[in-house]
């Protein structure tokens, strides 16, 4: 039996209120009046589809800093941070798997996610005992005033692939490809271009995913009728339900798309609505899930008995519960690079990235490891050859010691409006983990007057700042409040 052995979802924490974008834009077009109620998901400034990918993964992988049974990793996305470099390889030294595990980057299409399903669960099927981890986040810009601004949101999900303790059983599946171009954009370009909402409708939902799902029922030797949760995202109104229809699955199958709290999330909305999905499910139901883009994607499956009593850390109901309104628009547009804005002279520095160092420390960077003496037990950050120990400071006595998944809490902090910050003012203190060792590092996800000492902290992998003149982006850990 192959299929999902965990799941977890991410979604952050800051929601734009589209009744604060719509008015800011209503001289210029009242049409978004009809786009203004609910929120959707956005992206803190240092937040992008390689971060909430991370989070995602945390959250099905759980709280343990053991990830060896994880043999290979396939990260989707459409707005990968780098276009010649492995994306899937940051998240995969973020989440510390062994260099043994394989990676890969699915990218290209808003189906892409669902690809990355379907790839995990046909290589797990080949490769008894193996896991497979699948991720997928999108932080899609769209251009200020369009509608694309409103619908659109940001979040991630991941999965674990394999054939022990399945949660949902993979039964069938079928794809269809076709280069129907609904929308695209080019190498060069920053926003989609989008074609006729009612071509897209009638020619490519209406055409393509009808027969599609019709193949994959086919192949799980179920009709339409034996389906109790169907997925098929869209931001036009009706397109799931229509699809439904069309092959004989009953309305009340057709899953909530969370258009109204999360917004769309490019190639990871189908299996973000999965995720959220599988924290309800109970043993037998019926699970389709497809994806429209250049063709169509999907998989069925079935869940099992454990799949009623397995959680993840905090699944997409939970992080859609820790949301904090943001009604200021001009935020989401400096957030998302829509703006130049004068950022003052303190923000006039090389941000040039030392590869070679990168590299070199690669494991302390991207993913938190320090060092545990083997000889007096003392935990710090970085791992050095001398230990700081000051009654017994020995010399190459220390191993790898994880520090992501540890709690944490503030000793030390301060609040700074001088130095540059993307949203001020700039939080940084010393957090004291629980278990020994403590770090210097940036605070985010926090309003002036949120941070004091004593705050229980957990870690969160975040964008630490980019080199414009270069193109790269700098990742490291950062403290956000265990809320």
């Amino acid at each position: 039996m192959v299929g999902i052995t965990a799941y977890g979802g991410y979604v952050p924490r800051l929601r734009l209120q589209r009744a604060a974008a719509a008015k800011a834009n209503a001289w210029i077009a009242p049409n978004l009046m009809g786009k203004a109620k609910g929120e959707r998901a956005m992206a803190n400034w240092d937040e992008d589809s390689i971060t909430m990918a991370v989070e995602a993964a945390r959250d099905a992988l759980g709280p343990g800093d053991d990830r060896s049974h994880i043999k290979a990793l396939i990260f989707a996305t459409t707005t990968a941070p780098f276009s010649d470099r492995l994306n899937a390889g940051i998240v995969s030294a973020a989440l510390t798997l062994e260099a043994e595990a394989g990676a890969s980057d699915v990218t290209g299409s808003q189906k892409a996610g669902v690809t990355a399903l379907s790839t995990a669960l046909s290589a797990a099927k080949g490769a008894p005992g193996a896991h497979i981890l699948v991720c997928a986040a999108d932080k899609r810009r769209a251009r200020a005033a369009s509608t694309q601004e409103l619908d659109f949101g940001d979040a991630g999900a991941a999965f674990v692939i394999g054939d022990k303790d399945v949660l949902a059983e993979w039964i069938g599946g079928a794809v269809t490809t076709a280069d129907f171009v609904d929308h695209f954009r080019g190498a060069t370009e920053d926003f989609d271009y989008n074609w006729e909402e009612r071509w897209i409708r009638d020619e490519g939902f209406a055409k393509l995913v009808p027969p599609t799902i019709e193949r994959a029922l086919k192949s799980a030797g179920l009709g339409g009728e034996a389906v109790d949760c169907f997925i098929l995202p869209s931001t036009f109104r009706g397109v799931a339900e229509g699809a439904a229809k069309r092959v004989k699955i009953k309305p009340e199958a057709v899953r909530d798309n969370l258009s109204a709290n999360v917004g769309e999330a490019g190639c990871a909305h189908a299996l973000v609505m999965l995720a959220h999905a599988l924290e309800t499910a109970k043993e037998g139901q019926v699970f389709v899930v497809a994806q429209f883009g250049q063709g169509c994607e999907v998989n069925v499956l079935r869940a099992t008995k454990k799949a009623e009593s397995w959680k993840p850390q905090r699944g997409v109901s939970g992080w859609l519960a820790n949301r904090k309104e943001e009604p200021n628009y001009m935020k989401f547009l400096v957030f998302n690079g829509l703006v130049d804005w004068d950022k003052g002279m303190r923000a006039e520095k090389d941000n040039k990235t030392a590869l070679t160092t990168l590299y070199r420390y690669n494991d302390q960077i991207l993913g938190l490891v320090g060092g545990r003496c083997k000889e007096t037990g003392t935990i710090q950050f970085p791992r050095t050859r001398i230990s700081v120990n000051p009654n017994n400071p020995t010399v190459d006595t220390q191993v790898p010691y994880k520090f992501a998944e540890k709690k944490a809490s503030i000793l030390t902090w301060s609040a700074d409006y001088l130095t540059y910050a993307m949203s001020p003012p700039n939080h940084y203190g010393m957090m004291v983990f629980e278990e020994g060792g403590r770090i210097f590092m940036d605070i985010t996800d926090v309003e002036p007057g949120d941070v004091d000492s004593g705050m229980e902290m957990r870690m969160a992998f975040r964008v630490k700042e980019w080199d414009d003149r270069r193109g790269f982006t700098r990742y490291f850990w950062k403290a956000v409040p265990a809320r």
